[in-house]
């Protein structure tokens, strides 16, 4: 029997199977406003038989926003907007359903990716003065952000407790909170962004405060029953910079105050990371992860084949994957995997046609005649 299609629980979450849909951010909000696109993108991705759908990186905030044009839950609007897209799915498909919150710190007020992804200035149209640990831009010649005081940070605290009580009220299974990529959580962990001198830099310990606040505070905010994890990047791919290490000592610590699982992915914080690319590249940070702190671990990073997914699980690498390009490129990539690997996978029965003769059995729960 595969063991990338059996059940998974992550905190009193129970997962059909262990294929996660990472969180891919689509900037196509309207003042943070999820829209048609989201109502078909995610609708498709429903549809998949994956186990678990993490909804793309959503701000807590507007100034929190990688772009103008990214998904938000820090007004009625937001929520009301979002609850749409997510009853649309919950009537039509069994799949868990979490969320990414995330602030994007100095990486925010950014231009769209397939607009060159270059900072917006704060003085020039859509653009506005971004925030950081310490006033250190994220790259060359960019203008650098606001040091955040106290007051800021409760503030950026306060965003992610009303968004988790918004992401409660949608009914949503999980949140994942962002500390990777290089957004505010991540610049707070890594010594190459946070330059600060008081409580919250200068030590491992001090550089983990912050984030660890915000997961207290998250974690205080959304229902008891449903799970709260944490995606970190692990490396920085800079010497000198945050490392598996520190996140080893950062995932203990959650684990200690009910983190349900860590989502391991690298990167994102400095210009000059050095990646060196290669299927399944990040898995080993996961496996590390995984063996040294016994949470629950979604690894993530060109894993695109079925058997290699596989083998990811059955070699105790990591307890479930998350994939992300392969799934926009093949949204049916859970039904090819069950066909290749023997296993079955739920799906609408609107779609129970399309299932080969010789696969009498992918699709659980499938039967059906001609007519």
């Amino acid at each position: 029997m595969s063991q990338l299609f059996e059940p998974l629980a992550i905190g009193g979450l129970t997962l059909a199977n262990r294929i996660t849909i990472a969180p891919m951010c689509q900037y196509s909000a309207h003042d943070g406003n999820a829209g048609d696109w989201h109502m078909i993108h995610l609708g498709s991705l429903a549809l998949s038989g994956a186990g678990m759908l993490i909804v793309e990186a959503t701000a807590v905030s507007a100034e929190g926003r990688i772009t103008p044009h990214d998904l938000g839950l820090y007004s009625d609007d937001n929520e009301a907007a979002l609850s749409r897209v997510i009853q649309a799915m919950r009537a039509h498909s069994p799949i868990a359903i979490a969320i990414q919150l995330g602030h994007a710190g100095r990486k925010a007020s950014s231009q769209a990716p397939w607009d060159g992804g270059q900072q917006i200035a704060p003085d020039a149209p859509g653009g506005w003065h971004t925030v950081a640990p310490s006033a250190v831009p994220h790259g060359a010649g960019e203008v650098a952000p606001v040091a955040l005081d106290r007051a800021g940070m409760d503030k950026v605290r306060d965003d992610f407790v009303a968004a988790a009580r918004r992401a409660a009220r949608l009914g949503l299974d999980g949140i994942e909170i962002h500390a990777a990529h290089g957004y505010l959580l991540h610049q707070f962990l890594s010594p190459l962004a946070n330059h600060r001198d008081d409580e919250y830099g200068g030590s491992l310990e001090n550089r983990m405060r912050f984030p660890i606040e915000v997961f207290d505070a998250v974690r205080e905010a959304f229902p008891a029953q449903r799970p709260v994890w944490m995606r970190i990047s692990a490396t920085d791919w800079v010497p000198g910079g945050w490392d598996i290490e520190g996140t080893v000592a950062l995932s203990k610590a959650l684990q200690a105050r009910g983190c349900a699982a860590i989502h391991v992915t690298t990167g994102g914080v400095s210009p000059q990371q050095a990646i060196k690319l290669g299927p399944g590249y990040q898995v080993p940070y996961a496996q590390r992860v995984k063996a040294e702190v016994g949470l629950p671990t979604i690894a993530v990073g060109l894993i695109t084949e079925p058997e290699q997914a596989e083998a990811i699980i059955a070699n105790q690498e990591a307890d479930a994957v998350s994939l992300a390009r392969a799934m926009l490129y093949d949204p049916r990539w859970p039904w090819h995997a069950a066909a290749r690997l023997g296993a079955s996978v739920q799906a609408p029965r609107q779609y129970w046609r399309s299932q080969p003769r010789e696969l009498k059995d992918l699709f659980a729960g499938a039967a059906f005649g001609q007519r």
